[in-house]
């Protein structure tokens, strides 16, 4: 049996990211200018970045690249995991795999102004079976999870949890 991790009280974290963008030798001239960037992460890691191609046409935008939108769903998603894992470990349950295919649906919620309006968490966990969780116990993990989630805690777009 390994020790519990020590953990930093949660009002007291910081987080940062840092975002660069250079515009290089193109011009920047009504919307014709790129929009790829570099995020770089505290802890080392950095991503490709740039705006959506649903929102920006190429060659304006980098379709291979992670967009803003996207983000913001998985890092909901991720959240809403890492919580679902903690308290199973806590109960007992074994989980042998988590896979989520989570949704995010953007609509205009005002001319020119729209949002992320849901984000819809489509969650697959596979649990040991010796150690599986029954239905209910899997509804409230989730539940419990979502009430838990820091992010899903801060936004006001609307989060469905519908577990596979």
């Amino acid at each position: 049996n390994r020790p519990e991790p020590q953990r930093k009280p949660y009002a007291m974290s910081e987080h940062v990211a840092s975002i660069h963008w250079r515009r290089g030798t193109a011009i920047f001239n009504k919307g014709h200018y790129a929009r790829a960037h570099v995020w770089h992460f505290d802890g080392g890691a950095s991503v490709h970045a740039s705006a959506s191609p649903d929102i920006v046409p190429a060659p304006w935008s980098d379709a291979s690249a992670v967009d803003p939108e996207e983000a913001f769903v998985a890092a909901l998603a991720s959240c809403h995991m890492l919580w679902f894992l903690s308290l199973a470990s806590a109960k007992g349950f074994i989980v042998d795999s988590y896979a989520d295919e989570a949704i995010g649906n953007m609509r205009e919620i005002a001319p020119g102004k729209s949002m992320i309006a849901e984000i819809a968490l489509r969650p697959r966990v596979i649990f040991d079976p010796a150690h599986a969780a029954t239905r209910e116990q899997l509804d409230a993990l989730h539940h419990t999870a979502h009430e838990r989630c820091f992010l899903a805690n801060s936004v006001k777009t609307r989060i469905r949890i519908e577990a596979r």
